[in-house]
């Protein structure tokens, strides 16, 4: 199936890593061009390289952080300069928290709205007028199934998370009339980098995967964890001509872990 993403080029946030990079990966395997942010920059431009060698497209790295005014401007900045602009924006950097709503401090409130609610509005703001000069174009939010169905450990995540969801679906209304796509990704359990790393420190070498399976028998549904590839190609789908007729909407991939309709 052509998905009409030759030549296109995609911004992807957090993209050095697990859901991130593997989002990266599919858009290159359909010849998409892609600016990739991260903090990191050893680890941005190792994969950007690696990238850029297998599936013979340009690939242009940006070290920045999102969380931030000045990381979000060097992100369009690039795109920019790179391409003279972006079709695809996926708003992927993110990560989990874990406090209690009377303990968390303010700034722990404040460091989580700005990754995962203003980062989306920022590069927003950058990225949209350059999608209008394309023709249009298609966003993704990488929000989570805790958005709507919250982890009692992460107060903080649970909230931004939500906020991002609803700023998409905002953000859908303002640009539709612009050719501009957007939509929400609820990912239940991706078999992230981050994830092992925590069942490790939990359970040890020896026992961390048999931690993680407990986690996805609690979950329920197909009581396993999704593989980054596998949500990659959802995302890919979704800004492709394939999925035209999709906008302000909010997709779960959870496996069967979302409790409600």
């Amino acid at each position: 199936m052509d998905l009409g993403l030759q030549d296109k080029v995609a911004v992807i946030t957090g993209a050095s890593v697990g859901i991130g990079l593997a989002v990266a990966e599919g858009f290159a395997a359909e010849g998409a061009n892609l600016v990739l942010s991260a903090r990191g920059k050893e680890r941005l431009d190792d994969e950007a390289s690696r990238i850029a060698d297998k599936y013979g497209v340009i690939v242009h790295a940006v070290a920045a952080d999102v969380a931030t005014a000045a990381g979000c401007a060097a992100v369009v900045d690039g795109a920019r300069k790179a391409f003279r602009g972006a079709d695809i924006l996926i708003n992927n950097a993110g990560t989990g928290s874990n406090e209690t709503i009377q303990e968390a401090a303010d700034d722990k409130w404040q460091y989580y709205w700005d990754l995962h609610v203003m980062a989306a509005v920022r590069l927003a703001r950058g990225i949209v007028p350059q999608m209008k000069t394309r023709g249009g174009g298609a966003i993704i939010h990488n929000a989570s199934i805790c958005a709507v169905q919250p982890l009692w450990y992460e107060p903080i995540y649970n909230t931004t998370k939500a906020a991002l969801m609803m700023f998409s679906k905002t953000l859908a209304n303002e640009v539709v009339g612009d050719n501009i796509r957007v939509n929400t990704i609820n990912p239940g359990l991706v078999l992230t980098p981050d994830w092992v790393k925590t069942a490790k420190q939990i359970a040890g070498e020896a026992g961390y995967e048999a931690h993680l399976q407990g986690v996805a028998d609690e979950a329920g549904g197909m009581k396993r964890f999704a593989t980054p590839a596998e949500l990659a190609s959802f995302f890919v789908f979704l800004c492709s001509n394939k999925a035209s007729y999709s906008t302000g909407s909010t997709y779960f991939v959870d496996g069967g872990w979302l409790k409600t309709v």
